[in-house]
């Protein structure tokens, strides 16, 4: 008992330990301009890439006829390219995605 008593007038009696450095100041906001982002990449909407001409050039080289002229468009041009390569990985193998991708990140 006189232990449980000694710890609790240690408890109550010890000052709490205080932080003895100083606070650091946020880091202020970078200045330099964040990296330019592509115009598209394989996550832009197929629908808006046709809309594009250098996109829809871009498709229409890599996969070798024009996209919208499959009869499956529209059930597919609200989805990305990312999204639709997994319902045909046999046309849209990943080095042609690759190709793809880098070539629509070249467009400015």
């Amino acid at each position: 008992m006189k232990s449980l008593i000694a710890i609790a007038l240690i408890t109550v009696t010890t000052p709490t330990l205080a932080q003895t450095a100083p606070v650091p100041a946020p880091s202020p906001a970078p200045t330099v301009a964040p990296a330019a982002t592509a115009k598209f990449t394989l996550d832009t909407p197929i629908e808006t890439l046709v809309a594009d001409p250098a996109a829809k050039a871009v498709l229409t080289t890599d996969f070798g006829g024009d996209i919208t002229a499959n009869p499956n468009y529209e059930q597919f041009k609200g989805m990305s390219l990312n999204q639709v390569q997994p319902y045909a990985p046999d046309k849209m193998p990943a080095a042609l995605m690759t190709k793809i991708a880098a070539d629509l990140a070249a467009i400015k």
